[in-house]
Protein backbone atom coordinates (compact mmCIF):
# COMPACT_ATOMS: atom_id res chain seq x y z
CA UNK A 1 0.00 0.00 0.00
CA UNK A 2 1.31 3.44 -0.94
CA UNK A 3 1.62 6.05 1.86
CA UNK A 4 0.71 9.61 0.96
CA UNK A 5 2.80 12.50 2.27
CA UNK A 6 1.43 14.51 5.15
CA UNK A 7 0.21 17.95 4.12
CA UNK A 8 -0.63 20.82 6.46
CA UNK A 9 -4.29 21.60 5.88
CA UNK A 10 -4.50 24.97 7.56
CA UNK A 11 -2.50 28.04 8.25
CA UNK A 12 -1.92 28.31 11.99
CA UNK A 13 -4.04 30.93 13.72
CA UNK A 14 -2.18 34.03 14.76
CA UNK A 15 -4.23 34.53 17.90
CA UNK A 16 -7.20 36.71 18.67
CA UNK A 17 -6.93 40.40 17.91
CA UNK A 18 -10.20 41.15 19.73
CA UNK A 19 -9.43 42.45 23.18
CA UNK A 20 -11.50 41.43 26.18
CA UNK A 21 -12.86 44.99 26.42
CA UNK A 22 -13.85 45.04 22.75
CA UNK A 23 -15.49 41.64 23.16
CA UNK A 24 -17.54 42.96 26.08
CA UNK A 25 -18.58 45.99 24.03
CA UNK A 26 -19.64 43.83 21.07
CA UNK A 27 -21.54 41.49 23.38
CA UNK A 28 -23.48 44.46 24.81
CA UNK A 29 -24.30 45.77 21.33
CA UNK A 30 -25.31 42.38 19.96
CA UNK A 31 -27.51 41.66 22.98
CA UNK A 32 -29.32 44.93 22.32
CA UNK A 33 -29.75 44.00 18.67
CA UNK A 34 -30.84 40.42 19.36
CA UNK A 35 -34.53 41.28 19.07
CA UNK A 36 -36.55 41.67 15.88
CA UNK A 37 -38.37 44.79 17.14
CA UNK A 38 -35.11 46.50 18.03
CA UNK A 39 -33.73 45.63 14.61
CA UNK A 40 -36.84 47.10 13.02
CA UNK A 41 -36.45 50.29 15.11
CA UNK A 42 -32.85 50.57 13.97
CA UNK A 43 -33.96 50.01 10.38
CA UNK A 44 -36.56 52.80 10.61
CA UNK A 45 -33.93 55.16 11.98
CA UNK A 46 -31.37 54.22 9.33
CA UNK A 47 -33.97 54.80 6.61
CA UNK A 48 -34.56 58.26 8.12
CA UNK A 49 -31.05 59.12 6.92
CA UNK A 50 -29.74 60.59 10.15
CA UNK A 51 -32.91 62.57 10.87
CA UNK A 52 -34.53 62.21 14.27
CA UNK A 53 -37.74 60.19 14.54
CA UNK A 54 -40.47 60.89 17.10
CA UNK A 55 -41.35 58.09 19.48
CA UNK A 56 -44.95 58.41 18.25
CA UNK A 57 -43.89 57.10 14.81
CA UNK A 58 -42.72 53.71 16.04
CA UNK A 59 -45.96 52.25 17.41
CA UNK A 60 -47.95 52.37 14.15
CA UNK A 61 -44.91 51.36 12.12
CA UNK A 62 -44.06 48.35 14.30
CA UNK A 63 -47.59 47.40 15.33
CA UNK A 64 -46.65 46.91 18.99
CA UNK A 65 -47.88 48.63 22.15
CA UNK A 66 -46.36 51.97 23.19
CA UNK A 67 -44.89 50.62 26.46
CA UNK A 68 -43.15 47.87 24.46
CA UNK A 69 -41.78 50.44 22.00
CA UNK A 70 -40.46 52.50 24.94
CA UNK A 71 -38.82 49.43 26.46
CA UNK A 72 -37.00 48.60 23.23
CA UNK A 73 -35.91 52.20 22.68
CA UNK A 74 -34.56 52.32 26.23
CA UNK A 75 -32.51 49.16 25.61
CA UNK A 76 -31.03 50.62 22.42
CA UNK A 77 -30.17 53.91 24.14
CA UNK A 78 -28.61 52.06 27.09
CA UNK A 79 -26.43 50.07 24.67
CA UNK A 80 -25.24 53.30 23.05
CA UNK A 81 -26.85 52.59 19.68
CA UNK A 82 -29.37 55.44 19.85
CA UNK A 83 -29.48 58.96 21.18
CA UNK A 84 -32.63 60.45 22.72
CA UNK A 85 -33.72 64.09 22.80
CA UNK A 86 -36.76 65.20 24.77
CA UNK A 87 -38.89 67.95 23.18
CA UNK A 88 -41.92 68.88 25.23
CA UNK A 89 -43.89 65.69 25.83
CA UNK A 90 -42.26 63.75 23.00
CA UNK A 91 -38.88 62.08 22.65
CA UNK A 92 -36.96 61.95 19.39
CA UNK A 93 -34.43 59.28 18.54
CA UNK A 94 -31.57 58.92 16.11
CA UNK A 95 -28.74 56.46 15.54
CA UNK A 96 -25.68 57.47 17.54
CA UNK A 97 -23.20 58.96 15.05
CA UNK A 98 -20.35 56.57 14.32
CA UNK A 99 -21.78 53.59 16.22
CA UNK A 100 -22.18 51.36 13.16
CA UNK A 101 -18.68 52.19 12.01
CA UNK A 102 -17.44 51.32 15.52
CA UNK A 103 -19.09 47.90 15.30
CA UNK A 104 -17.42 47.36 11.93
CA UNK A 105 -14.01 48.30 13.34
CA UNK A 106 -14.45 45.91 16.26
CA UNK A 107 -15.30 43.04 13.91
CA UNK A 108 -12.49 43.58 11.41
CA UNK A 109 -9.21 42.19 12.72
CA UNK A 110 -6.35 44.62 12.94
CA UNK A 111 -3.05 43.34 11.62
CA UNK A 112 -0.67 42.35 14.38
CA UNK A 113 2.48 44.45 14.18
CA UNK A 114 5.74 42.57 14.52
Amino acid sequence: MKTLPTVDCCTPLSGSTLSVEDGIELERLFKALADRNRLRILNVLLEAGGEEVCVCEFQPTLGIAQPTVSHHLKQLVRAGLLEREKRGTFAYYRVTPGVLERIGLLLVPTPVQA
